[in-house]
C-alpha cells in the first residue's frame, strides 16, 4: 500500500491512467488501508540527511501551486522519527509566500534531489510553523546542522505519503563537494606539469 498513491491518485488522475492504459499497474499501488501515513524508514532517513537542499511546495489560497528551494548544509533537514520532518527556516527575500499559503493550507509536497546518483524521493506532508526557539532541543537529538542566515521559525512536517521516483530522465549533475575528490588528481598533475614546464623554460633560458 502506498498512501502517497492515495493521495496522489484522484478520479480524475484515474481516469487519465485508464485512457492511458496504465491503471491495471497503478492498482498495486492502491491496495490496502488508505488512513495511514507512509513511514520513513533507513534508506529515506539517511537519503534526506544527505542532501544539501530540496524543493517545497505549498498551495496559495486562490489554488495556485507554488515553488520554491531550501537549502543548507547535508543534515539541515531533520529526520525526527519514521513520521516527522523539521528544518529551520531562515530569511530570504521577506516575500513570504510559503508561510502565508500555510495559514490557508498546510498541505506540503518536499521533493528530494540526488542529481549525482539520478534519484529521487517525494512527500506528501502536513507543515506547522513553530517558534524557531524549539531548534535547541531538536539538535539535541539531531545533530545542530542549520541553514546560515537569521532564523524566521521552525518548520515541522508530519508525513503523509512517500515514493521514490525512476532515474529516468534524470540528467546527472554534481556539487563542487561531489567533483572535488574526482578532480584531485587532476589539479595535481596539472600543478606537476606546471613545474616541469617552467623547469624546461628555464634550462631553455640557460642555454640562450
Amino acid at each position: 500500500m502506498s498512501r502517497y498513491a492515495q493521495v496522489a491518485f484522484t478520479d480524475n488522475v484515474r481516469r487519465v491512467q485508464e485512457e492511458r492504459g496504465s491503471a491495471s499497474a497503478m492498482e498495486r499501488l492502491l491496495a490496502g488501508d488508505s488512513g495511514r501515513a507512509d513511514r520513513m524508514g533507513a534508506d529515506e532517513a539517511g537519503f534526506i540527511a544527505a542532501r544539501d537542499g530540496f524543493y517545497l511546495a505549498t498551495v496559495t489560497e486562490t489554488g495556485w501551486p507554488y515553488m520554491q528551494f531550501r537549502g543548507g548544509p547535508p543534515g539541515f533537514v531533520h529526520v525526527l522519527d519514521a513520521e516527522t520532518l523539521a528544518f529551520l527556516d531562515v530569511r530570504g527575500n521577506r516575500q513570504y509566500i510559503t508561510a502565508g499559503n500555510l495559514r490557508g493550507n498546510d498541505r506540503v509536497s518536499l521533493f528530494f534531489m540526488d542529481y549525482a546518483h539520478r534519484t529521487r524521493l517525494k512527500v506528501f506532508g502536513r507543515a506547522e510553523i513553530r517558534d524557531p526557539g524549539e531548534f535547541s532541543s531538536l539538535s539535541g537529538r539531531s545533530g545542530d546542522a542549520r541553514t546560515d542566515g537569521q532564523e524566521e521559525w521552525l518548520l515541522v512536517v508530519r508525513v503523509e505519503g512517500l515514493a521514490w521516483n525512476c532515474a529516468k530522465h534524470i540528467t546527472p549533475r554534481f556539487s563542487e563537494s561531489e567533483l572535488a575528490g574526482a578532480l584531485e588528481q587532476v589539479y595535481e598533475r596539472i600543478a606537476d606539469l606546471e613545474e616541469e614546464n617552467k623547469e624546461l623554460r628555464s634550462r631553455l633560458g640557460t642555454r640562450d
